[in-house]
């Protein structure tokens, strides 16, 4: 005897499935949109290479309409004692690019670093990339430092001397440069907030912010601080109000790596790359896996 609700739950099956598959082909058509614009503006990154690396829109969007795209890599599965898990363990690392638009380098050789992360020594880690921060200002004619509303990303997060001092540096330390600008208010825009939230979600244990043209590295926060990526050596700037470095390093005590490229628009030589990403990687091994509890 057939089950009266059966017709009913078979329906709901394939009505459920096909919301299902026209969701990944709406999440599909995105990626390729997305990934086209990309490739229009970073002549290094090819529409075929973004197309691979599996970057998903969480549903964000820049002031401008561009979706604000992230990818998670999980680390690879290991057996633990003790019943535990290698997933739970595994260090936490956000990396961002792009949050000045004029720094493509800073775009690109994330695109480049997700190509490699089949690297034995990357798959210990929980992976969630930012390529590009500020799509408005990557994308804007010509490419820009500020966001669609002329803010500058990397001084409008909401740390703790914001209130106080952001207006007052920004007039007497940048003579009110207009590529400086740190907003009306703490967190006023779209994509700092988005940023913030990812950071809240993620919890990582340490951030990689990549920047250019100063070819060094800077640091913030309670780890070691690495001597050396690469040609890149240390050379700690201190800390602005609204910055990243300040706003994660300080208030929010995780590790923060500023990568500073030697150029906004040329990349490094690709032995140059390689050896950022493998001393980073070194780097994160000694300070940050050691670290990590579960």
């Amino acid at each position: 005897m057939k089950h009266p609700l059966l017709p009913r739950l078979l329906l709901l099956g394939l009505l459920l499935a096909g919301a299902g598959a026209r969701a990944d082909s709406g999440e599909d058509a995105a990626q390729d949109d997305w990934c086209a614009t990309i490739a229009r503006r970073l002549h290094s990154v090819s529409l075929a290479q973004c197309r691979k690396l599996d970057l998903a829109p969480p549903g964000a969007r820049s002031n401008n309409g561009h979706a604000l795209m992230v990818g998670d890599i999980a680390p690879a599965a290991k057996p633990v004692a003790s019943g535990g898990s290698a997933r739970a363990k595994a260090p936490r690392v956000l990396v961002i690019g792009g949050i000045h638009g004029d720094e493509l380098t800073s775009a690109s050789i994330v695109f480049r670093w997700l190509q490699w992360m089949d690297d034995p020594e990357a798959s210990r880690y929980h992976w969630r990339i930012i390529p590009v921060a500020n799509p408005d200002g990557l994308l804007a004619d010509p490419p820009q430092r500020a966001n669609a509303n002329g803010v500058d990303l990397n001084r409008n997060f909401p740390t703790p001397d914001w209130e106080r001092d952001a207006h007052s540096y920004w007039a007497k330390r940048t003579d009110r440069d207009p590529r400086r600008y740190p907003g009306d208010s703490a967190g006023s825009e779209i994509e700092t907030r988005w940023l913030n939230e990812q950071i809240e979600d993620f919890q990582p244990d340490v951030i990689v912010s990549i920047h250019a043209p100063y070819s060094l590295l800077d640091y913030d926060g309670p780890a070691r601080q690495p001597r050396r990526f690469g040609h890149l050596n240390l050379n700690r700037l201190g800390v602005y109000p609204g910055s990243l470095g300040n706003y994660g390093g300080l208030h929010k005590n995780m590790p923060v790596i500023t990568i500073e490229l030697p150029h906004a628009t040329v990349m490094p030589p690709l032995r140059e790359q390689k050896e950022i990403w493998q001393d980073m990687l070194t780097w994160m091994r000694r300070n940050i896996a050691s670290q990590t509890r579960s």
